[in-house]
């Protein structure tokens, strides 16, 4: 009788935890975190802009989760606390695994020449975040026409 109990106990636990080790798959994981190549912060990646021009940047990005907004942000180092922000919520890159973002951010004609830091930003629709950083520099626009006017073509 003991071993009729027993077995019976054992398969029931048995039973049970193959029930939730079973349970615990592969449906309930995310995709991956977005990932982020910045491959061009100012004209020929020189990671600098100037007042009044606008600041060319480019990126790869892979978000198995599909995208569901970009958010580009650029302040001041060293104390400064000029900020600028913008952010993607809709349009072509919304909702897309794989991209190319390519953009011309207005730079300010009031945005204090100096040292900046650059952070983009990529969201899931999972809520996952990837964020990737770069150094940038406002500095004085010297006249020289060819960083304005390069061979890209815009999609705007």
């Amino acid at each position: 009788m003991k071993n009729i109990k027993f077995m019976s106990f054992l398969m029931a636990f048995l039973c049970a935890s193959t029930m939730f080790l079973t349970s615990c798959g592969d449906d309930d994981d995310l995709p991956a975190k977005p990932s982020i190549t910045l491959t061009e912060v100012g004209h020929d990646n020189a990671k600098h802009c100037h007042p009044g021009h606008d600041l060319h940047l480019e990126a790869d990005v892979v978000a198995e989760g599909l995208i569901q907004r970009i958010d580009v942000e650029i302040h001041e180092e060293n104390g400064g606390s000029f900020k600028i922000e913008k952010s993607y919520t809709d349009g072509k890159y919304i909702g897309i695994r794989n991209t190319e973002f390519h953009e011309h951010i207005d730079i300010p004609a009031e945005a204090p020449l100096g040292e900046y830091h650059l952070h983009f930003t990529v969201t899931d629709k999972n809520g996952q975040q990837t964020t990737v950083e770069s150094e940038l520099n406002i500095v004085e626009d010297d006249g020289d026409d060819d960083e304005d006017e390069h061979d890209h073509h815009h999609d705007d």
